[in-house]
Protein backbone atom coordinates (compact mmCIF):
# COMPACT_ATOMS: atom_id res chain seq x y z
CA UNK A 1 0.00 0.00 0.00
CA UNK A 2 1.63 3.49 -0.79
CA UNK A 3 2.15 5.89 1.15
CA UNK A 4 -0.58 8.44 2.34
CA UNK A 5 0.41 11.84 0.00
CA UNK A 6 2.14 10.00 -2.47
CA UNK A 7 1.45 8.22 -5.82
CA UNK A 8 3.60 4.89 -6.61
CA UNK A 9 2.94 3.71 -9.83
CA UNK A 10 1.13 0.31 -10.18
CA UNK A 11 4.33 -1.42 -11.75
CA UNK A 12 6.34 0.00 -8.87
CA UNK A 13 4.10 -1.26 -5.96
CA UNK A 14 3.91 -4.55 -7.60
CA UNK A 15 7.64 -5.08 -7.71
CA UNK A 16 7.97 -3.94 -4.33
CA UNK A 17 5.31 -6.10 -2.78
CA UNK A 18 6.67 -9.18 -4.38
CA UNK A 19 10.47 -8.35 -2.94
CA UNK A 20 11.30 -7.22 -6.39
CA UNK A 21 14.19 -5.37 -7.31
CA UNK A 22 13.55 -1.45 -7.71
CA UNK A 23 15.72 1.66 -9.02
CA UNK A 24 14.72 4.73 -8.00
CA UNK A 25 16.05 7.85 -10.12
CA UNK A 26 15.80 11.54 -9.32
CA UNK A 27 14.09 14.17 -11.86
CA UNK A 28 16.28 16.96 -11.25
CA UNK A 29 19.26 15.70 -13.87
CA UNK A 30 16.17 15.95 -16.24
CA UNK A 31 15.03 19.05 -15.97
CA UNK A 32 17.56 21.36 -15.08
CA UNK A 33 20.87 18.80 -15.76
CA UNK A 34 20.90 18.88 -20.13
CA UNK A 35 18.16 20.40 -22.72
CA UNK A 36 15.22 18.83 -24.12
CA UNK A 37 15.30 16.66 -26.06
CA UNK A 38 18.45 15.51 -24.83
CA UNK A 39 17.13 14.74 -21.64
CA UNK A 40 13.67 12.97 -22.40
CA UNK A 41 16.22 10.45 -24.45
CA UNK A 42 18.47 10.03 -21.86
CA UNK A 43 15.42 9.53 -19.24
CA UNK A 44 13.90 6.80 -21.64
CA UNK A 45 17.76 4.98 -21.96
CA UNK A 46 18.39 5.29 -17.99
CA UNK A 47 14.93 3.82 -17.40
CA UNK A 48 15.73 0.75 -20.70
CA UNK A 49 19.05 -0.08 -18.95
CA UNK A 50 17.69 -0.46 -15.82
CA UNK A 51 14.63 -2.50 -16.96
CA UNK A 52 17.34 -4.96 -19.34
CA UNK A 53 19.08 -6.08 -16.44
CA UNK A 54 16.79 -6.92 -14.35
CA UNK A 55 15.02 -4.14 -12.16
CA UNK A 56 12.14 -1.63 -12.01
CA UNK A 57 12.99 2.17 -12.61
CA UNK A 58 11.16 4.48 -10.40
CA UNK A 59 11.55 7.65 -11.35
CA UNK A 60 10.65 10.31 -8.54
CA UNK A 61 9.15 13.52 -8.94
CA UNK A 62 6.38 16.30 -7.71
CA UNK A 63 3.96 16.70 -9.94
CA UNK A 64 0.80 19.09 -9.35
CA UNK A 65 1.89 18.83 -5.95
CA UNK A 66 1.51 15.11 -5.52
CA UNK A 67 4.63 13.40 -5.19
CA UNK A 68 5.24 10.54 -7.34
CA UNK A 69 7.27 7.34 -7.49
CA UNK A 70 7.72 6.09 -11.16
CA UNK A 71 6.22 7.94 -13.53
CA UNK A 72 4.62 6.78 -17.11
CA UNK A 73 6.13 7.97 -20.09
CA UNK A 74 3.49 11.48 -20.68
CA UNK A 75 4.97 12.45 -17.41
CA UNK A 76 8.76 11.81 -18.24
CA UNK A 77 7.83 14.20 -21.59
CA UNK A 78 6.07 16.72 -19.30
CA UNK A 79 9.31 17.03 -16.61
CA UNK A 80 11.54 16.87 -20.29
CA UNK A 81 9.78 19.60 -22.15
CA UNK A 82 8.66 22.27 -18.67
CA UNK A 83 12.65 21.71 -17.80
CA UNK A 84 13.68 24.62 -15.23
CA UNK A 85 10.23 25.64 -14.58
CA UNK A 86 9.91 22.65 -12.36
CA UNK A 87 11.40 23.66 -9.34
CA UNK A 88 14.90 22.07 -8.26
CA UNK A 89 13.51 20.27 -4.73
CA UNK A 90 15.49 18.97 -1.92
CA UNK A 91 14.35 17.98 1.17
CA UNK A 92 13.91 21.37 2.25
CA UNK A 93 11.43 22.45 -0.28
CA UNK A 94 9.38 19.27 -0.63
CA UNK A 95 6.85 21.16 2.01
CA UNK A 96 6.34 23.98 0.16
CA UNK A 97 6.07 22.35 -3.44
CA UNK A 98 3.54 20.30 -2.06
CA UNK A 99 1.58 22.80 -0.21
CA UNK A 100 1.44 25.24 -2.98
CA UNK A 101 0.18 22.18 -5.18
CA UNK A 102 3.54 23.02 -7.29
CA UNK A 103 5.89 21.05 -9.63
CA UNK A 104 9.06 19.65 -8.63
CA UNK A 105 11.95 17.96 -9.59
CA UNK A 106 13.90 15.71 -7.03
CA UNK A 107 17.60 16.48 -6.42
CA UNK A 108 19.32 13.67 -4.40
CA UNK A 109 17.95 14.46 -0.57
CA UNK A 110 14.48 14.04 -2.06
CA UNK A 111 14.57 11.38 -3.71
CA UNK A 112 16.06 9.22 -1.09
CA UNK A 113 13.53 10.58 1.12
CA UNK A 114 10.65 9.31 -1.48
CA UNK A 115 12.44 6.23 -2.24
CA UNK A 116 13.11 4.92 1.57
CA UNK A 117 9.30 6.00 2.18
CA UNK A 118 7.95 3.86 0.00
CA UNK A 119 10.84 0.82 0.52
CA UNK A 120 12.99 1.19 -2.12
CA UNK A 121 16.15 0.75 -1.14
CA UNK A 122 18.57 1.67 -4.21
CA UNK A 123 18.78 5.06 -5.69
CA UNK A 124 20.41 5.82 -9.05
CA UNK A 125 22.16 9.40 -9.71
CA UNK A 126 24.76 11.03 -11.51
CA UNK A 127 26.94 12.67 -8.53
CA UNK A 128 26.22 13.54 -5.18
CA UNK A 129 26.49 17.04 -4.11
CA UNK A 130 29.17 17.25 -1.22
CA UNK A 131 31.51 20.26 0.17
CA UNK A 132 31.74 23.28 -2.30
CA UNK A 133 34.97 24.98 -2.35
CA UNK A 134 35.97 27.08 0.55
CA UNK A 135 33.10 25.96 2.29
CA UNK A 136 35.19 25.87 5.43
CA UNK A 137 34.63 29.63 5.03
CA UNK A 138 30.86 29.49 3.64
CA UNK A 139 29.53 26.76 5.11
CA UNK A 140 27.89 25.80 1.85
CA UNK A 141 27.45 22.10 2.10
CA UNK A 142 24.55 20.40 0.32
CA UNK A 143 21.63 18.53 1.70
CA UNK A 144 22.72 15.09 -0.19
CA UNK A 145 25.63 14.74 2.73
CA UNK A 146 22.96 14.94 5.51
CA UNK A 147 20.38 12.99 3.84
CA UNK A 148 22.80 10.39 3.67
CA UNK A 149 23.46 10.66 7.34
CA UNK A 150 19.90 9.73 8.25
CA UNK A 151 17.96 7.72 5.52
CA UNK A 152 19.15 4.54 4.77
CA UNK A 153 19.20 4.28 0.93
CA UNK A 154 22.20 3.02 -1.18
CA UNK A 155 22.92 6.03 -3.21
CA UNK A 156 25.01 4.60 -7.02
CA UNK A 157 26.97 7.42 -8.25
CA UNK A 158 29.82 8.83 -10.22
CA UNK A 159 31.63 9.68 -6.75
CA UNK A 160 31.39 13.88 -6.21
CA UNK A 161 30.76 15.87 -8.49
CA UNK A 162 34.58 17.39 -9.65
CA UNK A 163 33.49 21.00 -8.56
CA UNK A 164 33.63 20.42 -5.69
CA UNK A 165 36.04 20.32 -2.55
CA UNK A 166 36.59 16.05 -2.16
CA UNK A 167 38.34 15.45 0.87
CA UNK A 168 36.27 17.54 2.86
CA UNK A 169 33.20 15.67 1.45
CA UNK A 170 34.28 12.48 2.51
CA UNK A 171 35.49 14.07 5.51
CA UNK A 172 31.84 15.29 6.10
CA UNK A 173 30.44 12.06 5.05
CA UNK A 174 32.16 10.46 7.68
CA UNK A 175 31.00 12.53 10.12
CA UNK A 176 27.78 11.47 9.20
CA UNK A 177 28.51 8.26 9.28
CA UNK A 178 28.13 7.19 6.17
CA UNK A 179 29.62 3.46 4.44
CA UNK A 180 31.54 4.89 1.27
CA UNK A 181 32.79 2.24 -0.63
CA UNK A 182 34.06 2.64 -4.35
CA UNK A 183 33.28 -0.24 -7.23
CA UNK A 184 36.16 -2.07 -8.78
CA UNK A 185 38.54 0.72 -7.32
CA UNK A 186 40.77 1.90 -4.17
CA UNK A 187 40.21 5.32 -5.68
CA UNK A 188 37.32 7.50 -5.02
CA UNK A 189 36.38 8.31 -8.04
CA UNK A 190 35.62 12.34 -9.24
CA UNK A 191 32.38 12.35 -11.59
CA UNK A 192 34.58 12.78 -14.91
CA UNK A 193 36.77 11.02 -14.01
CA UNK A 194 37.76 8.20 -12.51
CA UNK A 195 40.69 9.45 -10.31
CA UNK A 196 40.51 12.02 -7.50
CA UNK A 197 43.91 11.28 -5.21
CA UNK A 198 41.64 10.70 -2.21
CA UNK A 199 41.57 6.70 -1.15
CA UNK A 200 38.31 5.20 -0.99
CA UNK A 201 37.21 3.80 2.72
CA UNK A 202 36.60 0.84 1.03
CA UNK A 203 36.19 -1.66 -2.02
CA UNK A 204 33.49 -3.51 -3.16
CA UNK A 205 33.90 -5.65 -6.42
CA UNK A 206 30.79 -6.91 -7.41
CA UNK A 207 27.06 -6.27 -7.07
CA UNK A 208 26.74 -9.04 -4.56
CA UNK A 209 28.96 -7.59 -2.51
CA UNK A 210 27.23 -4.44 -2.73
CA UNK A 211 24.09 -5.96 -1.20
CA UNK A 212 25.56 -7.78 1.34
CA UNK A 213 26.91 -4.25 2.82
CA UNK A 214 23.38 -2.48 2.15
CA UNK A 215 21.82 -5.72 3.82
CA UNK A 216 23.82 -5.73 7.07
CA UNK A 217 23.16 -1.76 7.30
CA UNK A 218 19.61 -2.63 7.59
CA UNK A 219 19.89 -5.84 9.59
CA UNK A 220 22.01 -3.93 11.90
CA UNK A 221 19.67 -0.76 12.07
CA UNK A 222 22.08 1.85 11.27
CA UNK A 223 19.43 3.83 9.91
CA UNK A 224 22.28 5.73 7.54
CA UNK A 225 22.90 5.82 3.66
CA UNK A 226 25.38 4.03 1.47
CA UNK A 227 27.43 5.86 -1.10
CA UNK A 228 28.59 3.33 -3.76
CA UNK A 229 31.19 5.03 -5.91
CA UNK A 230 31.51 4.17 -9.61
CA UNK A 231 34.12 5.35 -11.77
CA UNK A 232 32.90 6.70 -15.27
CA UNK A 233 33.95 4.09 -17.57
CA UNK A 234 37.55 4.72 -19.52
CA UNK A 235 36.48 4.80 -22.83
CA UNK A 236 33.74 8.02 -21.75
CA UNK A 237 35.99 9.90 -19.72
CA UNK A 238 37.24 13.47 -20.62
CA UNK A 239 40.38 14.45 -20.01
CA UNK A 240 40.78 15.41 -16.45
CA UNK A 241 43.04 17.62 -17.09
CA UNK A 242 41.21 19.66 -19.64
CA UNK A 243 38.01 19.78 -18.06
CA UNK A 244 39.36 20.68 -14.47
CA UNK A 245 41.05 23.53 -16.27
CA UNK A 246 37.43 24.71 -17.52
CA UNK A 247 36.17 23.87 -14.19
CA UNK A 248 38.40 26.56 -12.73
CA UNK A 249 37.48 29.20 -14.97
CA UNK A 250 33.49 28.58 -14.41
CA UNK A 251 34.46 29.31 -10.45
CA UNK A 252 36.38 32.13 -10.98
CA UNK A 253 33.45 33.51 -13.91
CA UNK A 254 30.56 32.61 -11.04
CA UNK A 255 33.02 34.63 -8.72
CA UNK A 256 32.98 37.61 -10.78
CA UNK A 257 29.55 37.30 -11.23
CA UNK A 258 28.67 36.83 -7.69
CA UNK A 259 26.32 34.08 -8.61
CA UNK A 260 25.83 32.10 -4.75
CA UNK A 261 23.37 29.34 -3.38
CA UNK A 262 22.60 26.21 -5.69
CA UNK A 263 22.75 28.34 -8.83
CA UNK A 264 26.58 28.21 -8.58
CA UNK A 265 26.47 24.27 -10.04
CA UNK A 266 23.95 24.37 -13.08
CA UNK A 267 25.90 27.93 -13.91
CA UNK A 268 29.00 25.95 -13.88
CA UNK A 269 28.46 22.79 -15.26
CA UNK A 270 26.95 24.88 -18.64
CA UNK A 271 30.20 26.55 -18.72
CA UNK A 272 32.45 23.72 -18.38
CA UNK A 273 30.22 22.01 -21.21
CA UNK A 274 30.56 24.83 -23.43
CA UNK A 275 34.48 25.43 -22.69
CA UNK A 276 34.85 21.60 -23.08
CA UNK A 277 32.56 21.55 -26.32
CA UNK A 278 30.19 19.13 -25.27
CA UNK A 279 32.23 16.63 -24.04
CA UNK A 280 31.18 17.09 -20.12
CA UNK A 281 27.58 16.60 -21.39
CA UNK A 282 28.51 13.08 -23.28
CA UNK A 283 30.68 12.02 -20.25
CA UNK A 284 27.67 12.79 -17.85
CA UNK A 285 25.48 11.05 -20.18
CA UNK A 286 27.90 8.08 -20.42
CA UNK A 287 28.29 8.03 -16.27
CA UNK A 288 24.73 7.79 -15.93
CA UNK A 289 24.33 5.11 -17.53
CA UNK A 290 26.82 3.07 -16.42
CA UNK A 291 25.61 3.91 -12.92
CA UNK A 292 21.90 2.91 -14.10
CA UNK A 293 23.43 -0.55 -15.23
CA UNK A 294 25.41 -0.89 -12.10
CA UNK A 295 22.88 -0.12 -9.50
CA UNK A 296 20.19 -2.53 -11.43
CA UNK A 297 22.78 -5.11 -10.91
CA UNK A 298 23.39 -4.26 -7.35
CA UNK A 299 19.36 -4.44 -6.59
CA UNK A 300 18.64 -7.75 -8.60
CA UNK A 301 21.56 -8.97 -6.34
CA UNK A 302 19.93 -7.77 -3.10
CA UNK A 303 16.07 -9.08 -3.99
CA UNK A 304 17.86 -12.49 -4.56
CA UNK A 305 19.76 -12.24 -1.19
CA UNK A 306 16.68 -11.23 0.64
CA UNK A 307 14.67 -13.69 -0.98
CA UNK A 308 17.11 -16.57 0.05
CA UNK A 309 16.84 -15.10 3.35
CA UNK A 310 13.43 -15.29 3.47
CA UNK A 311 13.22 -19.03 1.97
CA UNK A 312 15.63 -19.84 4.99
CA UNK A 313 13.80 -18.40 7.34
CA UNK A 314 10.31 -20.46 5.88
CA UNK A 315 12.18 -23.55 5.77
CA UNK A 316 13.77 -23.31 9.58
CA UNK A 317 10.50 -22.83 10.78
CA UNK A 318 8.93 -25.63 9.61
Amino acid sequence: MSPVGVAVSAEVEAALASGGAVVALESTIISHGMPYPKNLQTAMEVEAIVRENGAVPATIAILDGVPHVGLNSEQLKRLAISGTQFQKTARRDIAQVVASGGNGATTVSATMFFAHKVGIPIFVTGGIGGVHRHGEKTMDISSDLTELGKTPVAVISAGVKSILDISRTLEYLETQGVTVAAYQTNEFPAFFTGTSGCKAPCRVDSPEECAKIIDANKNMHLESGILIAVPIPKQHAASGKIIESAIQQALKEADDKKITGNAITPFILDRVKVLTGGSSLEANIALVKNNALTGARIAVALSDLRKRATTRSVRSAL
